[in-house]
């Protein structure tokens, strides 16, 4: 396939993906204007099915031999579907009182196209970020996980074929859930010896994969274990889905087509810098301000919470913020980037000594120690270039000599 055809057949299938996307929230509009609830994962897969179809529409019209972007080009199509057949069916089969054609056929539609879905995952995380696997040792579960996924469709779709909203799962379902895991411990165990180009590729996958754990951990835990309602609630669950769901494919964008790709470990610093910072910073505030409620309580016997405390925790915040952040900083330095951190101590040590070394010969000493501390080479030599001699003195100029 040429460069041109395959970008043009990319595009085609990133527009279907978008066209089933806009169609859903059309269904999802008409359900909730008939009291009826819109499909239970619809912001899940709306995020997959724009993040994965407009990611793959870029990396396979750019490089079309590389597997990965068609394969996110059709985990982008059959989310779409799947999103679409489950919102057709509420519609169909719930908001109307009496059936819509077509709702049991999208209703048992969905209940097996989900597994193509894992099972391409699986693949793409078998084949991150080359293309090919991590070694011939893991063909034998690349075919386990065909003849998995296999079954599971024919076993869902023909065999006991499930058009309920609420079955339960069958062990078959399980099990490609199963491959999916394992396919994800292949990036780390499969790929541990990786360097270079490849090693950022896997830092910026585990980064997304990280991200899209805390933000699925922390949907679970407002709306399930806080019970957090109302607008507020809705947008927080919509902005950890979004950032979930659309951090995967734009990690895998970045990796594979490697742009700013070396940027990985500044962003994993910070992140780890400022989340640490943020979670201290919001228990000394709400802890600032419980223990101010209870001494206020204490002391006037009164239930309502002065404003001054709230004053009193917000400056405290705005005193701690930088100290904290510097603190931090260091303590993420020492811990997780030992080699830098030292490199960059013994440069600011030997920029200190510049300023009040004025014996030559230390300073060509102490340069080489610091080129050895810090670079770490086989060898290091140091040439002096030569002072001039002066044209009446007749003189030969002297060679350069090298200090090792």
């Amino acid at each position: 396939m040429s460069t041109r055809t395959a970008a043009w057949f990319a595009w085609a299938v990133c527009a279907l993906s978008l066209a089933f996307t806009a169609l859903c929230f059309l269904l999802i509009a008409l359900n909730l204007s008939l009291n009826t609830p819109a499909y239970f994962f619809w912001p899940e897969l709306t995020t997959l099915a724009i993040g994965y179809s407009v990611i793959g529409a870029i990396i396979a019209s750019r490089l079309p031999n590389h597997p990965i972007g068609w394969i996110c080009c059709a985990i982008g199509l059959i989310a779409a579907v799947d999103h679409f057949g489950g919102e057709y069916a509420v519609y169909a089969l719930q908001a109307h009182p009496e059936a819509l054609p077509g709702g049991k056929a999208m209703l048992w539609l969905q209940g097996w196209f989900w597994m193509l879905f894992i099972g391409l995952i699986v693949f793409l995380l078998l084949l991150f970020p080359t293309g090919r696997l991590p070694s011939s040792r893991w063909r034998p579960f690349a075919w386990l996980s065909v003849a998995v996924v296999s079954v599971g469709v024919i076993y869902s779709s023909v065999i006991s074929p499930d058009v309920s909203f609420e079955g339960p799962p069958n062990p078959i379902q399980l099990l490609v859930l199963a491959l999916g895991l394992v396919a994800a411990g292949s990036v780390v165990v499969g790929r541990r010896s990786a360097r270079g180009v490849e090693r950022q590729q896997i830092k910026w996958l585990l980064y997304a994969a990280t991200i899209w754990f805390v933000g699925s951990a922390l949907k679970i835990v407002v709306f399930y274990f806080m019970q957090v309602e109302g607008l507020w609630g809705l947008w927080l669950g919509y902005l950890l889905v979004a950032v979930g769901g659309l951090g995967g494919p734009i990690a895998i964008g970045i990796a594979i087509l490697r742009y700013r790709l070396y940027e990985i470990d500044t962003l994993i610093n910070r992140t780890l810098v400022y989340g640490a910072l943020t979670a201290m910073l919001v228990a000394v505030y709400f802890g600032g301000v419980a223990t101010t409620q209870a001494i206020f309580r204490a002391l006037t016997g009164q239930e309502e919470q002065p404003q001054l405390a709230v004053v009193v925790s917000t400056l405290v915040i705005a005193a701690l913020f930088n100290p904290l952040r510097r603190r931090i900083q260091s303590f993420i330095d020492r811990r997780f980037y030992r080699s830098k951190y030292d490199a960059r101590k013994t440069l600011e040590a030997f920029s200190a000594k510049l300023r009040v070394e004025t014996d030559l010969d230390a300073l060509n000493a102490e340069l080489v120690s610091v080129v050895r501390e810090t670079m770490q080479p086989e060898h290091v030599a140091l040439w002096l270039r030569p002072d001039p001699v002066p044209e009446s003195s007749g003189g030969e100029e002297p060679r350069e000599k090298p200090r090792q």
